[in-house]
């Protein structure tokens, strides 16, 4: 069992075996010893502890690790011994240099050189990065600017804002590509020593132009902080935009989603809708708690990323957090999937059952007229809606599922006779129970006269679901029957309906109309049609409650066009002789 101790390097607190700490002080002492009295000694030293202290973080697996004898070996392997290198000015020589050269070279990495720079340092950076002179890399970013409409000032500016600086030896370093070591941190601090030595000395011969070279750089430095500036202010912006994003949908959900699950744990009135719409099995709390977690984990991360971008110094939520998180998104969004693919499988199929009747009528001959009638079910503010099915309950308090879904279609019937058929359309997962929710469908009709009276509404029991439920009344009449649609039967009638006027739908409601021998309704008390007598009487106009039907003939041109509710309709041609 060894002790262990903590120790300071470089601003970074590390836990460290005993035996590992004295080797480890005896070796920074002795490096200590042999810059003694050297030219930016400290400078040295404090970048060697930097780097020390960079390679111990590589190595740590956490936190808590112990550094042990076998990390500080690595250490001092990497970095070398104090004696292997001479501390005079002899390191300088070009064949001392090229001894160090060949020594092991690491990658590069990408700074802005600072020390060389112009505006931002970026094309210096990218001169050691590319091994390309700065002088053309400085080039291409001005033919950049000018002929791809300023691509190259956008390139460079974000260079320089996403690139950092070089500013510490080991950065430097970093940038050539050269081994951090003892030797390579002594040599780049005593350059910097005489490269300020170099500048003192020929103050004199380069005064106008140092003059007008720390001008520019002042000048362009200033640039720099204020794009810098407002880019932060931006990143501001955007940080407080994503907090109210975040939070607003994270209330928005936990009110209008997990709240709505523990309303219906205690019966909440008009939830029970949800049981109407799914058949997954899934009870409405649990359905609520997985759109929660599926929609509002993401938002969670949202506000969090706001509140990094605000909060420079905020904590961590931890690995083991986020992963949680991210594992229960996971499994709500495939359990929502699951019940998704389940609940589509009710509409995969659609059941029909048919219903027809002769009608024996008293006056066959007499106007047929075709009317609706309420069933007895009042629309009011309480009802729930799931399309045009809707959830109400009757005076005993049973749900009930009712649906204007009812139309009305009229065709020439083969024999003398008046017929009905009434066709009732569900969907289900499998065509035999759609078939059997079909025929749960409550739909009725009477025959008083000569009256055929409807009911408005379809009813269904709530078990049956909203499984796109409706009626289809198919009416056939015989040649020469006479037929008024009721003012009742308005938004019923089919589309497709024939007749010599061109109506749609309920335009032809409140007229007389007699079926002809094609099928066709021909309109007894229809208004006049208003016709523009241009090109010879070729043509007509007409703009009614209906839409807008316009069919002008000239010589041997046509042009025809119809809006109404069904669409527009546009056809040009030549006209037919015929």
């Amino acid at each position: 069992m060894n002790k262990t101790v903590n120790i300071n390097l470089a601003n970074t607190l590390f836990h460290i075996d005993d035996d590992a700490y004295n080797k480890l002080r005896r070796y920074l002492e002795s490096i200590k010893r042999s810059f003694a009295g050297t030219t930016g000694s400290d400078e040295i030293i404090a970048d060697i502890e930097a780097r020390i202290a960079e390679l111990f973080l590589e190595k740590m697996e956490n936190e808590r690790q112990v550094i042990t004898h076998k990390e500080v070996d690595q250490v001092i392997n990497v970095m070398g011994q104090p004696e292997d290198y001479m501390v005079d000015e002899d390191i300088f020589d070009d064949e001392h240099k090229k001894s160090h050269t060949q020594h092991e070279k690491k990658n590069k990495k990408l700074y802005r050189d600072i020390d060389h720079k112009y505006i931002g340092g970026v094309c210096a950076g990218l001169e050691h990065y590319l091994g390309i002179d700065a002088l053309w890399i400085r080039l291409i970013f001005i033919l950049l600017a000018v002929f791809t409409s300023g691509f190259g000032l956008i390139a460079y500016i974000l260079l320089w804002i996403l690139v950092p600086e070089a500013i510490t030896t080991s950065q430097k370093l970093d940038m050539r590509g050269e081994p951090i070591n003892i030797s390579n941190i002594e040599r780049k601090v005593k350059e910097g020593f005489d490269d300020v030595a170099d500048k003192v000395k020929s103050v004199d011969y380069e005064k106008v132009g140092n003059k007008v070279k720390s001008g520019s750089k002042t000048f362009f430095d200033t640039i720099g902080d204020i794009i810098l500036f407002l880019f932060k202010v931006f990143g501001k912006f955007i940080g407080i935009l994503l907090i109210i994003i975040g939070a607003a949908t994270l209330v928005g959900l936990f009110f209008g989603l997990f709240t709505v699950g523990m309303f219906d744990v205690i019966e909440f009135p008009g939830v029970d809708f949800y049981e109407i719409v799914n058949t997954t099995g899934a009870p409405v709390w649990l359905a609520s708690l997985l759109l929660f977690f599926a929609v509002g984990i993401p938002f969670f991360f949202v506000l969090y990323l706001g509140l990094k971008i605000l909060v420079t110094n905020l904590k961590s939520i931890g690995n083991i957090a986020k992963f949680s998180l991210l594992g229960l998104w996971l499994i709500s969004v495939g359990v929502l999937i699951t019940l998704g693919i389940r609940q589509a499988a009710e509409f995969s199929n659609t059941g029909s059952v048919h219903e027809r009747e002769q009608l024996v009528m008293e006056n066959v001959t007499d106007t047929l007229v075709i009317k609706m009638k309420n069933p007895g079910y009042e629309h009011s503010m309480g009802d729930i809606h799931f399309g045009r099915m809707t959830l109400t309950y009757d005076e005993t308090d049973k749900p009930l599922l009712v649906s204007d879904e009812v139309e009305i279609r009229v065709r020439k019937s083969d024999d003398d006779n008046v017929n009905i058929t009434v066709r009732k359309d569900a969907d289900g997962s499998s065509i035999v129970t759609a078939r059997d929710r079909a025929r749960n469908i409550n739909f009725g009709y009477e025959v008083s006269g000569n009256e055929i009276i409807l009911d408005e509404y379809l009813i269904t029991d709530s078990s049956n679901k909203a499984r796109n439920q409706e009626v289809t009344m198919t009416i056939t009449i015989p040649e020469g029957q006479v037929i008024r649609f009721e003012e009742s039967t308005r938004g019923h009638i089919a589309r497709g309906i024939q007749n010599d006027r061109d109506y749609y739908r309920s335009g032809i409601v409140g007229y007389v109309w007699t079926m002809d021998k094609d099928g066709e309704l021909k309109c007894q008390n229809c208004p006049e049609i208003d016709v523009d007598e241009d090109n010879d009487g070729n043509g007509k106009i007409i703009i009614n409650e209906d839409g807008i039907d316009i069919d002008i003939k000239d010589e041997n041109d046509s042009f025809e066009m119809k809006i109404n509710e069904d669409g527009i309709k546009v056809k040009a041609g030549e006209k037919s002789n015929n």
